[in-house]
C-alpha cells in the first residue's frame, strides 16, 4: 500500500464528524504499561471516565500503547485492546492508538511500576521503544511484529479513528539538555525506525489512515523543517501536530499546515497558564476544520494537572495554581464548571 492521495485523505475527513477528544489515560495507571499490563488493566475506571469525555460531546480518544506488552503478552494486549475500542464504541467514541513515543524516561521496564512522585508532572512516563531497544538492530524483528500484529488485527475495525505512528520522534530528556551531539545520534537511531514503522504499518493493510505529529520548529514551509519531521509529514495520510500556544500560534501553525491540503488533526493542546485553554483553541480549530484532543482527561495518577516545570521544582510544597492539563477529578467533578458547558455547546454547534 502507498499513502493517501489528497483526495482520499479529504474524502476520509468529510465522511466523520469533526474529531473531538482528548488523549487518554485511566487515573488509576501511571504510565501506558500500567494501562495495559493484565495485573493492573482497569476496565472498570476506563468505562467510567469515557463515561466523562462522552458526558462533554467527545468523539474520539487517542491512547498510548507500548512495544513491550507486545513482547511480553501480545495475545493479552490484543485483547485488552479488543476491550477499550469496545468500552469507548459504547460512548460513542472512536480510538487513535499511539505505537511509539520519545517523551520521558528512555528506559522502561515492564512489570509493577514505580509510584508518582510527589509534585512532579507525568514523572512515571515512558519511551518506547527504549533506548536500549533503539540502539539494538536485534530488536527490529520484534517491533515489526508489534506495529503489524495490532494494525492487522484492528485493520478494519471502525472503531479505530486512525493510527498515530510516533509521538514527539524528535522529543525527550536529549532536547531539554539540547546537547547537539546526543540529539543528532538519537535522531540518526529514530529517523530510519520511523520510517520503518510507517511502512509496517501500511503493509498491513489498514482502512484508517496513518501520522504522526510535528510539535516544534519552523513549519512555515517543507524544507525549513527537520529532517524527522520532513518524514512525519510526507509519510502521514492526515497532517498532526501538538501546540500548547495562545491562540494567534495555534492559528498561525495551521495556516503552515494547510499548504498541505490535507485534513488536520491537532493530537495535543491544553495548557491553561500558558493561554492554551478550550475557550481559546476549540473555537479556532473547529473554524479551520482541526479536529482538537486536549492532553488529559481526568486527574490522577500521572499528575498531568501539574505543570512541565515540576520536573525541576516539584509541587510538593506549595500550590500549583490553575491545572495544566486534565479536566475532571476522579469523582467526575471538573476543575472549572464552566468547561464542561462550553466543551458541550462547542460539541453540539459542531454537528
Amino acid at each position: 500500500m502507498s499513502r493517501w492521495t489528497v483526495e482520499a485523505a479529504k474524502t476520509w475527513y468529510a465522511a466523520r464528524a469533526w474529531p473531538f477528544g482528548c488523549n487518554f489515560i485511566p487515573s488509576t495507571a501511571v504510565n501506558q504499561l500500567e494501562m495495559w499490563q493484565a495485573e493492573t488493566f482497569d476496565p472498570a475506571t476506563i468505562d467510567r471516565e469515557l463515561g466523562f469525555a462522552a458526558g462533554v460531546g467527545m468523539n474520539a480518544v487517542r491512547i498510548f500503547l507500548h512495544d513491550l506488552l507486545w513482547r511480553d503478552d501480545p495475545d493479552g494486549l490484543l485483547d485488552r485492546i479488543e476491550t477499550v475500542l469496545g468500552l469507548a464504541d459504547k460512548h460513542g467514541i472512536a480510538t487513535m492508538p499511539v505505537f511509539f513515543d520519545s517523551c520521558w524516561n528512555p528506559a522502561p521496564v515492564s512489570g509493577p511500576q514505580p509510584l508518582p512522585r510527589p509534585g512532579v508532572h507525568n514523572s512515571a512516563w515512558v519511551q518506547s521503544p527504549g533506548m536500549a531497544a533503539l540502539e539494538d538492530p536485534s530488536s527490529r524483528p520484534r517491533l515489526e511484529a508489534y506495529v503489524r500484529g495490532v494494525v492487522g488485527r484492528f485493520a478494519n475495525d471502525r472503531r479505530v479513528l486512525a493510527w498515530d505512528i510516533w509521538n514527539e520522534p524528535d522529543n525527550g530528556p536529549e532536547v531539554a539538555q539540547r546537547d547537539a551531539a546526543t540529539l543528532a545520534a538519537k535522531a540518526a537511531l529514530v529517523k530510519p525506525l520511523l520510517a520503518d514503522a510507517f511502512d509496517w504499518a501500511r503493509a498491513a493493510g489498514p482502512s484508517q489512515p496513518l501520522t504522526s505529529a510535528i510539535w516544534s520548529g519552523d513549519w512555515s514551509k517543507l524544507d525549513r523543517m527537520t529532517p524527522i519531521q520532513q518524514l512525519q509529514v510526507t509519510s502521514s495520510d492526515v497532517v498532526s501536530f501538538h501546540n500548547y500556544d495562545k491562540a494567534e500560534e495555534f492559528a498561525r501553525r495551521v495556516a503552515y499546515l494547510e499548504a498541505f491540503e490535507r485534513p488536520i488533526l491537532c493530537t495535543e493542546y491544553l495548557a491553561r497558564p500558558r493561554g492554551s485553554t478550550f475557550q481559546a483553541i476549540l473555537p479556532v480549530a473547529k473554524a479551520a476544520g482541526v479536529g482538537a484532543f486536549n492532553w488529559g482527561l481526568v486527574r490522577g495518577d500521572t499528575q498531568t494537572n501539574l505543570p512541565w516545570d515540576s520536573w525541576d521544582s516539584p509541587y510538593v510544597d506549595r500550590p500549583a495554581g490553575a491545572w495544566f492539563h486534565d479536566i475532571f477529578n476522579a469523582d467526575g467533578t471538573p476543575f472549572d464548571p464552566a468547561e464542561p458547558i462550553f466543551l458541550r455547546a462547542e460539541a453540539q454547534s459542531s454537528v
